[in-house]
């Protein structure tokens, strides 16, 4: 059964009018502070319809947000999914063909395949090479706590756990596909740049925008490219990603009705799909982004567990 569609707190709204920027590929904004600093770019609509990233990308540049050292770089990613949002079917606007936060190997963008959003991913290739530092602004189709989600470098724990919020991080290795935070010398363990996800709620709730904008600014303020007020510091919880279920049939059901952050015990089934079980690895397996929607040869679930 496919559970109901959520309120929609927040809709598209009409971005033709940040299509030039100023960099000569469409919807990418930079900024250059004219002093020594690093190059920070925000990235919003990895997928189409996650609009937090849209309102956080129109709010900086709307607010004529400036870095006061180094370059600041606004862009927004898959347009032409966003463009096909339908309220009536608002999760089917995530992506037109591809998977923009799976194909950001050498084998996918020097590759002979074709889609929209190959050929965005092209475009953008030298907007993330350039950047020092990236946030990029994803949201969940669940209701759940918001999460950070970045590659397991010591350089992004420490930036993660020094902005503060989210107060979760999902801490992945590599595998099931590139995403966009590991291009080029981004999944490099020799870089010096950080690259985060910040999973800020469902959606299409007003909150979920709301954070967004905060974590933006947050993040342009830790790399100092703002001036912003320092927070009070919160307890922080880890996960680490040790599996990502891929759907294989039609028939993936979980055992249970889930939403995100449950936990299994070692051994218990978490779902079932064709004649494969998921079972728990471990204790305290705790479960993110469980699919609403079973779609083969798209995530269903992430086995994660607790870390310090």
């Amino acid at each position: 059964m496919i559970p109901t569609a959520p309120p929609l707190e927040v809709l598209p709204r009409d971005l033709s009018h940040y299509r030039a920027g100023n960099t000569g590929i469409d919807y990418v904004h930079r900024f250059d502070s004219g002093r020594p600093g690093p190059h920070v770019l925000v990235n919003a609509l990895t997928h189409g319809n996650e609009f937090c990233g849209m309102v956080a990308a129109t709010q900086l540049l709307d607010r004529g947000v400036r870095p006061r050292t180094g370059t600041l770089t606004v862009s927004f990613a898959n347009v032409a999914a966003y463009e096909s949002f339908d309220p009536a079917r608002p999760f089917e606007s995530r992506q037109l063909v591809h998977n923009l936060n799976r194909i950001w190997s050498p084998a996918w963008l020097d590759g002979s395949d074709d889609s929209p959003e190959l050929r965005r991913a092209r475009e953008l290739r030298p907007v993330v090479a350039a950047a020092d530092h990236i946030l990029d602004l994803h949201s969940t189709s669940s209701d759940v706590q918001p999460f950070w989600v970045y590659p397991k470098f010591a350089r992004n724990a420490e930036a993660a756990l020094a902005i503060g919020r989210p107060a979760v991080h999902l801490v992945m290795p590599r595998g099931s596909g590139t995403p966009l935070i590991q291009h080029g010398h981004h999944g490099q363990d020799e870089h010096h740049g950080v690259a985060l996800v910040a999973e800020c709620g469902q959606h299409f709730r007003r909150a979920t925008s709301e954070l967004a904008v905060d974590v933006a600014l947050d993040f342009l303020a830790h790399f100092g490219l703002i001036e912003r007020e320092p927070r009070a510091r919160v307890a922080q919880q880890r996960f680490e990603l040790l599996q990502t279920w891929v759907v294989k049939t039609p028939g993936f059901r979980f055992a249970r009705p889930v939403i995100g952050f449950e936990t299994f015990a070692a051994g218990e089934l978490i779902a079932t799909d064709g004649s494969d079980e998921i079972r728990a690895p471990c204790d305290d397996c705790t479960i993110l982004m469980p699919t609403r929607e079973p779609v083969v040869g798209r995530e269903g679930v992430y086995l994660s567990r607790p870390i310090a």
